[in-house]
C-alpha cells in the first residue's frame, strides 16, 4: 500500500464517532435523566404517600350520639319502651337469641344479646341478659352465662349523625379486623385476584383489558389492581389520560412496598366509594352497611356482604332503590362466583340468591333532622370545649338526647298544631322535654316542623311565661311553714296597688270574680290571680325572684308586683330548667346536651363539672309537687288528669295577657316538658294554657306513654289535719278537717280540737 493510501486510511479513522455512536451517547444520557427525573419525582410521590398512610388518612366527621339507655332495678322502663328502643336499634326478634343484635320477648321478660360498643366510660363487650319488669319499671337484669343480678346495664347509643368538616365525605371507619371475612373474600375474587401476588400493578391485567376493550370498541373492563385503585381514590381525580394513568401505577408500586397487603387491604376497604347520599358521598363499607341496610357491618347477611362487594363497580348504575333489578343481578353475580371458587355451598348460594337484598326504607334517613338540639349541642361544645372541637377528627360526643320521647315530641307537635290551626291559623311552638334523673335535655322542637333548620322558638324566644311563675310564689310561701301551709286561708278580694309614680294596678282573677277567702290548695290549684299576689307580697317579690333565680332562671327578674302573675320573659328552655329543679326534689342542675367526648383516640376530654346546688328544700319540694298533681287531678289542667286517669301527674298551665302565649310544664316520673304556643307577631291566639300547649303534651303522653309519679315520703313531710275553715292544725279526731301534707317541724295541733276542757277533762287530763 502506498504512504498517500495509508494517510488517507488513518484520516478516516480519527474522522469522530459514527451516527451509531452519537446516537447511543445520547441514548444512555438521556436514560440517565430520565431515571434520575423518575427518581426524584418517585421520592416526590413517596413523601405525598408516607405523609398521608402514616399520618392521619382521612378527616373522620365527629360523631354525634344519643343517651345510652341505663336499666338497673328500678329504673323507670317499662317493657313497651323498651321493645321500641331496641326496634330503633335495630335489633331483631326471633324465639332463641342465636348471636348479637338479636332479642326474644314475653310479656314481662325480654332477653336480649347486646352488641359490644364504645361508652364513655369505656369499651362494652357484647352480652346476653334477661331483663324483667314489674309495674313500676324494670326491676332486675340478669346475666344469662351465671344468673347474676347486674347493678347497670347500658345499651348503645344511637348514632343521631356525623358532623362533616370539609370536603364533604361522610365515612364510618372499621379496623379490617372486624370486617366479614366474606366481604374481603368476595372483594378479591371480583375486584383483583391476584392481589396477593402482584406488586401493586398487574401487567397481565392491564394487557387482557386493553385487548377486551379494543375488541368491543369501548371500556367494558379494568385492570387497575386494588393498589390502584386506592391510589387513585387517595391522591388523583377520575380525569382518564394515559398520564395520571402512569402516576396511579407508579404510587401503587410505591404503596405496595412500602406498606403490607393488609394495610392498603384495611385503606381500601374504608376509602372505597360506595354511593351518594345527597349531598354527603358515602365512603367506605361501615358507613356503607348503615347506608343501604341500617345495620352494623358484623350483621350483614350474606346476601347483603355480596351486594356491598357488588355496588363498588359502580354505586349510581347500581342504585337499588332506583335499579333494584340490575342491583339484585350484579349481586346474584357476586355470589356465583363466591360459589364457584369453593366460599359459598351450593344450598348457601341458592339461599343466598332467592332472598331479598333487605335494604332500609330510603324514607328513613340515617341522618336524624334535629336542627333545634344540634344547635344546643353546638353551642355547648363551643362553651365547653373550645370553637374547633369539631374541626378535629374522629372525634365522639355522647348527648342527652332521648330518640323515643324525640319522636313523640315531633309527632305530638305535627298532629297538635294541625288540629289547632282550625282555630287560628299559623301558630307556632316551641318545646323542651328533659330527662328528670340526669337533668339532660331529652328533646327539642323548635318550630312547628319540626325538621326545619331556623329560628329556634324552644330557645331563643323571650315570651311572658304567665301562671307557669305561681310555683315558685307557693314554695316561697310554704317553706315558712309557721306561716302558710296548704290550708291557709288567702284572701280573694278587689286589691289596688299603686308604685312610686302613681301608677295603680288591680289584678283580677280569670273568671273576674271573688270569693272573699279560698285556702292555699285552691288558690294553687285553680290558678286564682288575686289570692297569689297576696301571697306573694305577704312573702316579699324579692324572695319569690329569689327562690326563681336559685332554680335555675338565667335572666334579670324586675321584682315588681306583676311579676307574681308571669310578667316575666322566657323560652321553653328556661322553664323546663326550673320545672326540673321542682321535679327533682328541689335540686337545681344546669340543663346539659352533652354527657361526654372522646377525641380520636377515645379518651374522654376534660371539661368542668355541670353546676348543682339545692334551691328549694325537699319538704317543700313535695307539698309544691302535691299542689301541681292537684291542678291535673282537680284544677286547670284537670282534662289531661281525665285523659289518663290512675297515673300521678303534675303539671301547670299559663296564659299571658289576652291570650297571646299559652303555656304548660310538666312531668311524669321520667320526663319535665315545658310548651309554648302562640303567634311569631305576639298576636292574640284566642288559646289558654290548656287549650294550647297542653294539648300538645297530651299528645306527647299519648305518643310515650306516661309512668306514675312516685311521690315517695320525704323527711319533714307529714300528714296532717286542718280545720277546713281556718285552716288551724287539728287533731286527726276532729270535726270538719281536712287531711294534708305538711311540714313537721311547723304542725303544732290544737289539743281538744281546739275547744275548752270542762272541769271533768281537766281533771282526769284528757
Amino acid at each position: 500500500m502506498t504512504k498517500k493510501t495509508k494517510k488517507s486510511s488513518a484520516t478516516k479513522k480519527n474522522s469522530g464517532p459514527s451516527w451509531r455512536q452519537k446516537l447511543w451517547s445520547l441514548t444512555w444520557k438521556l436514560s440517565i435523566v430520565g431515571i434520575a427525573v423518575v427518581s426524584f419525582y418517585a421520592i416526590y410521590l413517596d413523601q405525598i404517600i408516607g405523609q398521608k398512610f402514616e399520618g392521619q388518612k382521612w378527616h373522620l366527621p365527629a360523631q354525634v350520639f344519643s343517651r345510652s339507655m341505663a336499666l338497673y332495678p328500678g329504673a323507670a322502663i317499662n317493657h313497651p319502651q323498651l321493645m321500641a328502643e331496641l326496634k330503633l336499634l335495630g335489633y331483631r326478634k326471633v324465639s332463641n337469641p342465636r348471636q348479637v343484635g338479636e332479642f326474644s320477648a314475653s310479656s314481662t321478660r325480654i332477653e336480649l344479646w347486646r352488641r359490644p360498643f364504645l361508652h364513655p366510660e369505656g369499651n362494652q363487650a357484647e352480652q346476653r341478659v334477661m331483663i324483667s319488669f314489674d309495674s313500676d319499671g324494670v326491676s332486675s337484669v340478669n346475666r344469662m352465662s351465671d344468673k347474676r343480678e347486674l347493678a347497670v346495664f347500658h345499651l348503645e347509643p344511637v348514632l343521631l349523625d356525623r358532623i362533616i368538616a370539609g370536603n364533604g365525605e361522610d365515612r364510618l371507619f372499621v379496623p379490617a379486623s372486624e370486617m366479614p371475612a366474606m366481604i374481603i373474600d368476595a372483594l378479591i375474587l371480583v375486584e383483583d385476584r391476584s392481589f396477593y401476588d402482584h406488586y401493586g400493578v398487574n401487567p397481565l391485567a392491564i394487557a387482557r383489558a386493553a385487548m377486551v376493550n379494543i375488541s368491543a370498541g369501548r371500556t367494558v373492563q379494568g385492570g387497575s389492581t386494588l393498589t390502584q385503585q386506592l391510589a387513585k381514590n387517595f391522591f388523583l381525580s377520575s380525569e382518564r389520560s394515559i398520564v395520571r394513568k402512569v402516576r396511579e401505577a407508579i404510587m401503587a408500586l410505591i404503596i405496595d412496598f412500602r406498606y403490607s397487603k393488609d394495610e392498603i387491604l384495611e385503606a381500601y376497604l374504608n376509602e372505597v366509594y360506595m354511593g351518594q347520599d345527597k349531598a354527603r358521598g358515602v365512603h367506605g363499607m361501615g358507613l356503607a352497611s348503615q347506608f343501604y341496610f341500617g345495620r352494623p357491618i358484623g350483621e350483614l347477611t350474606v346476601s347483603q356482604q355480596a351486594f356491598l362487594v357488588a355496588v363498588i363497580k359502580g354505586p349510581s348504575y347500581y342504585n337499588p332503590w332506583r335499579n333494584p333489578d340490575r342491583a339484585q343481578e350484579r349481586r346474584d353475580l357476586v355470589l356465583r362466583i363466591l360459589m364457584e371458587n369453593d366460599q359459598l355451598t351450593v344450598a348457601q348460594y341458592k339461599a343466598a340468591a332467592e332472598s331479598p337484598i333487605g335494604l332500609r326504607s330510603e324514607k328513613k334517613s340515617i341522618h336524624q333532622k334535629l336542627p333545634a338540639f344540634f344547635a344546643v349541642v353546638k353551642q355547648e361544645l363551643r362553651e365547653r370545649y373550645g370553637d374547633t372541637l369539631l374541626q378535629q377528627s374522629g372525634v365522639k360526643v355522647y348527648t342527652t338526647l332521648d330518640p323515643m320521647a324525640q319522636e313523640a315530641a315531633e309527632k305530638a307537635v305535627l298532629s297538635t298544631m294541625a288540629s289547632l290551626d282550625k282555630r287560628a291559623k299559623n301558630i307556632q311552638v316551641g318545646m323542651v322535654v328533659t330527662d328528670k334523673y340526669t337533668g339532660g335535655i331529652a328533646a327539642m322542637v323548635g318550630d312547628r316542623q319540626p325538621s326545619y333548620d331556623g329560628f329556634n322558638r324552644a330557645v331563643e324566644i323571650r315570651r311572658p311565661i304567665g301562671s307557669l311563675i305561681k310555683p315558685f310564689v307557693y314554695a316561697s310561701a310554704l317553706r315558712q311553714g309557721d306561716r302558710f301551709t296548704l290550708a291557709t286561708p288567702i284572701d280573694d278580694k278587689p286589691i289596688t296597688l299603686t308604685n312610686e309614680q302613681g301608677k295603680t294596678w288591680s289584678p283580677k282573677n280569670v273568671d273576674k270574680k271573688f270569693t272573699g277567702q279560698v285556702p292555699l290548695l285552691s288558690a294553687f290549684k285553680d290558678s286564682m290571680n288575686v289570692p297569689t299576689v297576696n301571697v306573694g307580697l305577704a312573702v316579699g317579690v324579692d324572695n319569690v325572684a329569689n327562690t326563681l333565680q336559685k332554680s335555675g332562671w338565667i335572666d334579670d327578674i324586675s321584682p315588681y308586683p306583676s311579676m307574681l302573675l308571669g310578667a316575666v320573659n322566657g323560652s321553653p328552655l328556661m322553664v323546663a330548667q326550673v320545672y326540673q329543679t321542682l321535679a327533682d326534689e328541689g335540686r337545681y342542675r344546669k340543663l346539659s346536651s352533652i354527657t361526654a367526648v372522646l377525641d380520636s383516640q377515645n379518651q374522654a376530654l376534660d371539661v368542668s363539672r355541670v353546676p348543682s346546688s339545692m334551691a328549694i328544700d325537699p319538704a317543700t319540694d313535695y307539698l309544691v309537687q302535691y299542689v301541681m298533681n292537684q291542678v291535673v287531678l282537680s284544677g286547670t289542667a284537670k282534662r289531661l288528669g281525665r285523659a289518663f286517669p290512675g297515673v300521678r301527674l303534675a303539671g301547670k298551665t299559663g296564659t299571658s295577657n289576652d291570650s297571646r302565649d299559652s303555656w304548660f310544664a310538666g312531668f311524669d316520673e321520667r320526663n319535665v316538658a315545658a310548651i309554648w304556643v302562640g303567634q311569631d307577631d305576639n298576636s292574640k291566639t284566642g288559646l289558654y294554657g290548656s287549650s294550647g300547649a297542653m294539648a300538645v303534651y297530651q299528645a306527647f303522653l299519648r305518643e310515650r306513654p306516661p309512668l306514675s309519679l312516685r311521690m315517695l315520703p320525704v323527711n319533714g313531710v307529714i300528714h296532717g289535719y286542718f280545720d277546713r275553715t281556718t285552716g288551724a292544725a287539728k287533731q286527726g279526731n276532729c270535726n270538719n278537717i281536712i287531711g294534708l301534707p305538711a311540714l313537721d317541724s311547723s304542725y303544732h295541733p290544737l289539743a281538744n280540737c281546739g275547744e275548752s276542757l270542762s272541769w271533768w277533762q281537766k281533771l282526769v287530763g284528757k
